[in-house]
């Protein structure tokens, strides 16, 4: 029976379990049963500061990145808002990459702009595009 979760997940579960008062099973039989190593529970454990420091860090990234999102009104992409940030005072440096990281993990969506319906029904209502049809299918291809 393996659980059907992502890792940091598994290993919060484990870490959980182990802390309550009617536990039975040891670090060894949990991970068994939630499919991930002993190993990468220890490092998971051992690497609790990191992680919040990088949540702390994007957080605060997060930030620059919305009021750059925000800016003048109108929603932006990663590009627009790589742009805004560097044209901020003191300049922020933030790789195209981290924004979209950090767009997708926030849940940050720029609307994709949709097409004017008005302006497709007049280029297709425009006759003199469309070229007469001489050949009616009457032909040979050669080969």
């Amino acid at each position: 029976m393996i659980i059907q979760a992502v890792p940091s997940a598994k290993y919060a579960i484990i870490h959980e379990m182990l802390h309550c008062d009617d536990n039975m099973l040891n670090i060894k039989r949990l991970c068994e049963i939630a499919g991930v190593s002993r190993s990468g529970y220890y490092y998971w454990i051992n690497t609790e500061k990191d992680r919040i420091a990088r949540r702390l860090k994007d957080d605060a990234d997060f930030t620059l990145i919305l009021e750059a999102f925000k800016f003048r009104g109108y929603d932006k992409g990663s590009r627009g808002i790589q742009m805004r940030l560097i044209h901020l005072n003191p300049p922020v440096i933030m790789n195209r990459k981290k924004i979209q990281r950090l767009m997708g993990k926030y849940n940050l969506y720029c609307p994709i702009r949709k097409v004017n319906p008005y302006r497709r029904m007049r280029k297709s209502s425009h006759e003199s595009r469309t070229a007469p049809n001489l050949l009616n299918r009457e032909f040979k291809e050669h080969v």
